[in-house]
């Protein structure tokens, strides 16, 4: 006999990581931020046509503190990929990405020096949406897929061990905000030009300028 078979109807038993992934599926609060064309198919999934509201996601929050999903939708140019690492850096844990439409997933037709090729050299992405430009009915899948993917997401010390995990095997594309990567600990102009920009606030950004700069994105296609 379990411990449900002596409560009154009406009451669920749960965990806390349950209770809380439950309530982050249900409301996703979407930034207001669009690239290109792929933009155009985001904003109908909004519209009375679609109805993202019947499953609480329908609140696009112009503010990233306010918001836990970013929707990279179409291109990301090199002088954009900066503020695209800005904005995810300002929201709030827990925050998921999707990448929506060929271009922000692999660059798409524009393989050149221009695009960066593939919007996860940027920021960590947790669903891929292919299509050029996938349809709202695509985007909406993907948030629900997305949603199946949040309710067995690890909280608390086991969120900590699954990143620590993935730090491990390289899934993720910068370290922590604030960490000095060791390429600049070894070198001294290196090492002042990175505390230089802690104190004003743009180290990821200088990680990004300096990784435009190596052109490391470009070597495969050079081949």
């Amino acid at each position: 006999m379990g411990i449900e078979e002596k409560l009154p109807s009406g009451i669920l038993l749960t965990s806390v990581e349950k209770l809380s992934n439950w309530a982050r599926k249900s409301s996703f609060w979407g930034a207001t931020f669009g690239l290109a064309c792929c933009a155009i198919e985001m904003m109908a999934a909004g519209t009375p046509h679609y109805d993202l509201g019947r499953w609480g996601m329908e609140v696009f929050r112009a503010s990233p503190r306010q918001a836990d999903l970013m929707i990279v939708a179409g291109r990301v140019s090199q002088k954009m990929a900066p503020v695209v690492r800005q904005i995810y850096d300002q929201m709030p844990e827990p925050r998921s990405v999707i990448s929506m439409g060929v271009c922000a997933s692999s660059g798409g037709m524009f393989n050149n020096y221009a695009i960066v090729q593939g919007v996860d050299h940027i920021v960590p992405v947790d669903m891929y949406l292919p299509g050029c430009p996938p349809r709202p009915e695509m985007l909406i899948d993907a948030i629900l897929k997305l949603r199946e993917k949040v309710m067995v997401q690890p909280l608390g010390p086991n969120g900590r061990k699954m990143l620590e995990a993935r730090v491990a095997r390289g899934d993720v594309p910068v370290v922590a905000p604030g960490a000095m990567p060791s390429s600049y600990r070894s070198d001294k102009k290196r090492r002042a030009e990175w505390e230089q920009a802690v104190r004003e606030g743009r180290e990821e950004q200088l990680r990004i300028e300096n990784w435009m700069k190596a052109q490391n994105h470009l070597q495969g296609s050079q081949r």
